[in-house]
């Protein structure tokens, strides 16, 4: 048994070539280990299309390694390890060393598992701070520190001062923070005009591979694998990048939360998981769109919509997650209890907008973030499905889901079930919102118009029945206390045919 230094892991979303693992390493004294194992697939839900994202972007990054002549310790899924501490404690049987170093994972299920093998094998671990963020080590604890209520717009405020993003004079470039008002257009009864052609990356060898060794090791995944086409390495990452502030940014602002059947992409950057693998960094996202800007080469809400969702918001769920990182998985406030419906692993629906976005999820792993929010993530609102069932959906289903990012979107922004720690508010809406934004509706059975009868469409006879439930958390809010009114200003025939219509769904929906 050799006498070695550092045993430096890497784990599958931290593809990371100027990681904090890299400095001092020592190629005669220290290894690098990285490990695919089943549980990561199986034990905790993750798609065809995800976990071939993670595995072949895995062994893209290794290959790469090996290549600058890096010693490094692989396990594949042909080696049969279920887990990262059988995984490690196999390595650890074979070669001895005085530490183990490993940048603090995105999920606390993971630092748990390794901190215990690394206790039964008695050696010590150290936890490197992982530098892939704007925001340091300490900085939203401290700004949280000093509020009563978190709210992602002042932290997204404090970072751009600080940062001196889209500022000037120490003033926000066009006078004012925030365009999401001039971000929510549709596209009309005429849809989208000729939209880019999407950038696709067709599979390589090695990603053909790990395509085989996926149906072969763990074959009953769901989802489809045909599609694949996501950037797996960091230059395919760069081309991604420089593709949508071309070719798409100019128009992202004003159409990012409308949605139309058939197009997946429209005119998203589909760069999430690049940077939740690691292999960009939002620095030089954030420099290339502000850049872009400048150049006058797209208009300012749209540079300024896309700069917060990864200045703004990617930041501030990070925070939030690692703040409440004991409690969320133990969050109801709304005290939802039914079962996950069906639809969400075969989209067979008549609901044409949950059709969609559902079988888009299963072909593609992906949906932006109105899809997610305002279709998948409503309706499991107001079925009142029990919180840790959907998130285990969305974090296994989507392939950009890591836990530090999905967790609060969807058991806070989606779900409301912290009760309001990351938004104001349930974010909830009748059909009539979907119909505006997209042409769903358009070949639904359903009229979103109406909210009883046979042809009421689900999701507005199921949004008044939460107003009815939850009367008296909405009355107490002043963005949706008026819904309380209005439901109050219904005749008690109308209530009524309302509260049956949705007992019949509860009954009959599978």
């Amino acid at each position: 048994m050799s006498e070695l230094r550092y045993l430096n892991l890497i784990l599958g979303d931290q593809l990371d070539a100027e990681s904090l693992l890299f400095d001092d390493f020592d190629s005669q004294r220290d290894r690098l280990w990285m490990a695919e194992v089943s549980a990561e697939s199986t034990e905790y839900l993750s798609s065809k299309q995800r976990t071939v994202l993670f595995l072949s972007a895995m062994r893209h990054f290794a290959e790469q390694l090996k290549i600058n002549s890096y010693p490094l310790i692989y396990w594949t899924l042909k080696d049969k390890k279920s887990s990262f501490p059988e995984a490690l404690s196999a390595t650890l049987k074979h070669n001895s060393f005085e530490k183990i170093r490993c940048v603090l994972p995105g999920d606390v299920r993971v630092i748990n598992e390794i901190q215990q093998c690394a206790k039964g094998s008695d050696i010590e671990i150290e936890w490197l701070a992982d530098q892939h963020f704007i925001s340091e080590k300490g900085e939203f604890k401290a700004w949280l520190a000093n509020r009563k209520q978190p709210r992602m717009e002042f932290w997204y405020r404090q970072l751009r001062k600080n940062r001196q993003i889209l500022m000037e004079n120490d003033q926000p470039i066009g006078g004012q923070w925030n365009f999401d008002k001039d971000n929510r257009k549709s596209f009309g009864k005429k849809g989208p005009s000729k939209l880019p052609a999407p950038l696709l990356f067709e599979a390589d060898d090695i990603t053909r591979q790990v395509t085989a060794d996926v149906e072969k090791f763990l074959p009953n995944l769901y989802g489809n694998i045909k599609s694949f086409n996501w950037p797996v390495t960091r230059q395919q990452a760069l081309e991604a990048l420089k593709d949508f502030i071309k070719h798409r940014l100019k128009h992202f602002g004003d159409y990012q939360d409308a949605m139309w059947t058939d197009e997946p992409w429209l005119y998203h950057s589909r760069l999430s998981t690049c940077l939740n693998l690691k292999l960009l960094s939002p620095a030089e996202v954030i420099a290339a769109a502000e850049t872009t800007y400048a150049k006058n080469e797209a208009p300012l809400n749209a540079v300024e919509g896309f700069i917060r969702q990864i200045l703004g918001w990617r930041e501030y769920v990070r925070g939030l997650y690692w703040s409440y990182r004991d409690d969320w998985l133990q969050m109801n406030a709304l005290n939802a209890r039914r079962n996950l419906p069906t639809l969400y692993w075969d989209a067979e629906s008549e609901m044409a907008c949950l059709h969609h976005s559902v079988k888009q999820v299963l072909d593609h792993g992906y949906g932006h973030h109105i899809q997610r929010l305002m279709v998948t993530g409503l309706f499991a609102l107001l079925w009142g499905v029990k919180p840790k069932a959907i998130h285990e959906w969305y974090l296994g289903m989507y392939v950009d889901a890591v836990a530090w990012v999905e967790i609060p979107n969807t058991l806070g922004m989606s779900q409301y079930a912290d009760g309001g720690i990351v938004g104001s508010k349930p974010y909830i809406a009748s059909g009539a919102y979907i119909d505006r934004m997209s042409n769903y509706c358009q070949s639904c059975p359903f009229n979103p118009k109406q909210a009883s009868g046979e042809n009421a469409c689900p999701f507005t006879t199921l949004y008044w029945h939460f107003v009815d439930q939850h009367q008296d958390l909405l009355s107490k809010n002043p963005r949706l206390g008026m819904q309380v009114k209005n439901w109050h200003n219904k005749s008690q025939e109308e209530q009524q045919a309302i509260s049956q219509r949705a007992e019949f769904l509860f009954r009959n929906l599978p």
